[in-house]
């Protein structure tokens, strides 16, 4: 045994808390009464929370944790369709009790709601078509006469408007419509997470995944919740540690192909 105690040691302390009895705030009252907890999803997440288009199924580590989750709170859960532009929205009007679709952690959604503990890291990756022959390495995106498109609401829109000096940057509403621009020749390269570029690489035969040489924008993943309720965030806290330190997280991220972006 360390002086830390040792890892068995450690994993029973965080099972024998997970059973310990939170005080009761707005969002663990309700699970308990309803046997319910609502999760609000992006079902176009491919690896964290993806509908297939043709069964309806749902897969990725968030859905695989979600349930984790509420197993633990006695409970079901109820996924709830949401996106990154209706993030804010759905945690503020009392549409679920927690996000859990690889929320990336920025000071502008702190100020409508609460983060847990990261459980990925991912930094920005950009998507281009094979036969552009412009776009080969990192260093080709900004230059003078290329166009970079980014989804609105996204961490990649704030970032690249403000390392973008000499390419274009365009703003669409919708990933499939940054995918469109790319792929019709419109923009050269759209940027996006590691996750997503898996997505491309998987689900197209046209798309190039363009890697920076470091880490570029790194940005913690973590589950929201709604703001002001401590105690599930608190739960939800306890959730992601334990999961981290019994190896679920690792087990689920392996299964999707994401254990090279785990959080430490």
């Amino acid at each position: 045994m360390t002086r830390h105690g040792s890892m068995p040691a450690m994993i029973a302390g965080l099972c024998l808390l997970a059973g310990t009895a939170f005080a009761d705030g707005p969002h663990l009252d309700r699970i308990h009464a309803t046997g319910e907890v609502r999760v609000c999803i992006w079902p176009e997440y491919y690896a964290i929370t993806f509908r297939d288009p043709r069964t309806g199924t749902l897969s990725g580590i968030d859905i695989d944790l979600a349930h984790a989750l509420a197993s633990e709170l006695n409970a079901r859960v109820r996924f709830v369709d949401s996106s990154f532009a209706r993030l804010v929205e759905n945690l503020t009007n009392d549409r679920c009790d927690i996000a859990m679709h690889a929320v990336g952690v920025r000071p502008d959604r702190a100020a409508s709601m609460d983060f847990s503990d990261p459980y990925l890291v991912s930094g920005i990756y950009a998507v281009s078509s094979k036969s552009n022959a412009s776009i080969t390495t990192w260093s080709d995106i900004d230059q003078p006469g290329h166009v970079v498109v980014v989804q609105k609401g996204t961490y990649m829109e704030p970032v690249m408007r403000g390392s973008l000096s000499m390419a274009t940057l365009t703003v669409v509403d919708s990933f499939l419509e940054r995918q469109r621009e790319v792929e019709s020749g419109r923009a050269d390269v759209f940027m996006t997470d590691y996750p997503y570029g898996q997505r491309m690489l998987a689900m197209t035969a046209w798309a190039r995944l363009i890697e920076p040489p470091e880490p570029f924008s790194p940005t913690p993943y973590a589950y929201a919740v709604p703001k002001g309720d401590p105690d599930w965030l608190a739960r939800v806290n306890l959730f992601v540690r334990a999961v981290k330190a019994d190896g679920r997280l690792r087990l689920f991220a392996e299964r999707y192909g994401l254990d090279r972006i785990l959080a430490p």
